[in-house]
């Protein structure tokens, strides 16, 4: 960008500011949502898919199966047993062996099986 592009840039939003067009906006005050996190490769789909409020079944499978894991301990925590951790658990290996086997719509998966061993622990501490 030049600088007089920059410069044509900034009058306008001097003026905007003028006219009190930045105030009282959503989230004025507040921190930035997500601020501190590690961003991932794809953070701007999740961002827009949860603005959009996009729900799983709209996705392609690899980004379904991603957005899975990232939720799975809320989604374990809502099951009453370990028999239904363990079968939440074995389900989900499943979909994500055939996913690393053949070919998936979506960006490549960035994960692997999940400790089935590991994650029943997990669960027990979250419930303790």
């Amino acid at each position: 960008m030049s600088d007089r592009q920059a410069r044509g840039v900034d009058r306008q939003i001097q003026e905007a500011e003028a006219r009190g067009e930045f105030k009282n906006l959503p989230g004025a005050g507040k921190p930035l949502p997500g601020i501190g996190k590690p961003l991932h490769e794809d953070w701007w789909l999740h961002q827009q898919s949860t603005r959009e409020n996009i729900g799983l079944d709209a996705l392609p499978p690899g980004l379904k199966l991603a957005r899975e894991v990232e939720q799975l301990p809320a989604t374990l925590d809502a099951l009453k047993d370990e028999a239904a951790v363990r079968a939440a658990l074995d389900e989900l290996n499943v979909r994500i062996r055939k996913a690393l086997i053949g070919p998936i719509d979506g960006p490549p998966l960035r994960f692997g099986l999940r400790d089935v061993d590991a994650e029943v622990r997990a669960w027990r501490e979250r419930r303790a």
